[in-house]
């Protein structure tokens, strides 16, 4: 069991998943431990039923979210815009408004982001 979810085993090893626990037990494997964001949370859960299909039965993941008021960290990258960051994390490029007012700690106006800066995702 543990060799066909070792994709979402070493996802969760790339994102830092913290008291992480794996085990056995009657056929089915068992997840545990907590993600830094909803959105890393989210992206663990995308691979369990990328493996295991949408209802796995093989497979328990009990996941928690160390804090719940950030949906996620995004370090910006060379040509992105808020619109764009915003379709990444909301599906929606009108979102970025929320995304500007997360952060008016180092932005100051929505049109201009850096690369390199740390922004805030928060949650809808």
């Amino acid at each position: 069991m543990k060799a066909k979810y070792q994709s979402v085993l070493d996802l969760g090893q790339k994102l830092n998943i913290q008291n992480g626990d794996v085990k056995e037990e009657n056929g089915k494997l068992i997840v545990t431990g907590t993600a830094k964001t909803q959105y890393d949370k989210n992206l663990i859960w995308d691979k369990i039923k990328e493996v295991g299909g949408e209802n796995p039965t093989d497979i328990t993941a009990d996941i928690k979210v160390e804090d719940t008021t950030i949906f996620a960290n995004h370090t910006v990258k060379s040509g992105e815009t808020l619109g764009g960051i915003a379709k990444q994390y909301y599906g929606n490029a009108a979102k970025y408004t929320v995304i500007f007012k997360a952060n008016t700690n180092i932005l100051k106006n929505p049109d201009v982001i850096k690369p390199g800066q740390e922004l805030v995702i928060p949650n809808l």
